[in-house]
């Protein structure tokens, strides 16, 4: 069987919209383009029908009701509600939050914000293998925290948090717990109830979904949570989140979470398969390469894994038609290696020669395949004019080589 090129493994950073998921959105794009907030006539009511149907099933992926789902713009607004919401609505509590080190931009600008404004924020590291530890947490508590925040699954290296754990001490001290799911929710099995979790951030193109929709898990009892609104104008979204719905977004949203459920327990085994193929393949036909992160604890999508004595920006040069996700970012003009990597330990040398795999639902072993060859291909020949390659084949430790500088 032929593959067909460029292929596809960053669907961590987006998944394309299933098929299923377009032909159930549609309708709403022709026909019924009713505003879901025009309760006077027939069109308004086939959208909010739809919307209502939509909050149905993103409920049921996560173990909530129907109506403690708000519909946002993508987790970013989610992240930002839950956060702002629950730090201006609880002020007169207390002042401080507590997060972690590697959340998602979405959670650490936000928190960074916030402090700008008087709010004490922990950052707590996590340990090698990517997961907070929860008595980390626990210790970290003080009288006037209000809100613990932490991802369910990083969206770099794939590492789960201990996330019931976590939301059980947050409930002890009764301090509300907020999650970024956004890497999680479809993947694996995320139940609200169960992991104690207060509210919890989701985005549709993560799941073979839309961009441009999302989802908040608001907890409505033990305890009910209220969050100050951050888009005012109109009282949409039980007050929580004004603005025109984006029904066609939301219908996306909704039976994209339907497909997960049905589908979530044979996707994550075939997921898990083919990652594993593709980590076998490389460590066999490779040395000197590593993973970041727990294994055990792992989404099954993905892998993070470095490749010692290659230069990063030449590897991904030399595997351009794989679309994959580098350990590097450019900010500022300069190449900083990723500061999830950083805190795991990883040497900046090894970060920089990072790369994520994400695995997704359309994705092939034949692809796998191809794309164990392609790796194995360019990481050899960039070793081959490597001079600390050879040096470390020969028993050297570079670490110890005092360098000439002119």
């Amino acid at each position: 069987m032929s593959v067909n090129l460029p292929i596809y493994f960053d669907n961590h950073a987006t998944t394309p919209v299933d098929p299923r998921v377009l032909d159930a959105m549609l309708p709403y794009f022709g026909a019924k383009f009713g505003n879901a907030a025009s309760r006077n006539h027939s069109f308004g009511w086939a959208g909010e029908e739809a919307v209502e149907n939509a909050r149905g099933q993103v409920a049921s992926l996560i173990g909530a009701t129907p109506k403690e789902i708000i519909f946002t713009s993508g987790a970013t607004e989610s992240d930002n509600l839950m956060i702002k919401g629950v730090a201006e609505m609880y002020r007169e509590k207390g002042n401080h939050i507590i997060t972690q080190a590697i959340e998602h931009k979405a959670v650490l600008d936000t928190c960074k914000r916030l402090e700008k404004y008087g709010y004490e924020v922990t950052y707590l590291p996590v340990q090698k293998d990517g997961r907070v530890n929860p008595e980390d947490v626990r210790k970290a508590i003080t009288p006037k925290t209000i809100l613990i925040t932490i991802m369910y699954a990083n969206n770099e290296i794939g590492v789960i948090n201990p996330i019931q754990e976590i939301g059980k001490i947050a409930k002890e001290h009764g301090i509300i717990f907020a999650v970024d799911g956004v890497q999680a929710v479809g993947k694996i099995p995320v139940d609200v109830q169960k992991d104690n979790i207060d509210l919890l951030a989701i985005s549709g193109h993560k799941i073979y979904g839309p961009k441009g929709v999302g989802a908040l898990y608001v907890r409505r009892r033990n305890p009910r949570v209220q969050l100050s609104a951050i888009i005012d104008g109109g009282g949409h979204e039980r007050g929580m989140r004004s603005g025109t719905l984006n029904v066609p977004g939301i219908v996306g949203l909704g039976k994209a979470c339907e497909v997960a459920q049905q589908e979530m327990a044979a996707e994550s085994a075939k997921m898990l398969a083919l990652r594993e193929r593709l980590r076998k393949g490389l460590e066999a036909k490779l040395d000197e390469v590593f993973i970041n992160g727990s294994m055990e604890h792992r989404l099954p999508n993905n892998l993070n894994m470095s490749f010692a004595y290659v230069e990063g920006e030449s590897l991904l040069m030399g595997i351009n038609d794989i679309a994959v996700s580098s350990g590097s970012a450019c900010t500022s003009a300069t190449l900083e290696p990723s500061y999830v990597l950083k805190a795991l330990g990883v040497g900046e040398d090894l970060a920089h020669t990072s790369i994520r795999f994400g695995l997704g639902r359309f994705n092939t072993e034949e692809e796998v395949d191809y794309v164990i060859d392609k790796m194995v291909q360019v990481v050899s020949k960039l070793r081959e004019l490597s001079p600390l390659y050879e040096m470390a084949k020969e028993g050297i430790d570079i670490s110890k080589v005092k360098w000439q500088t002119a």
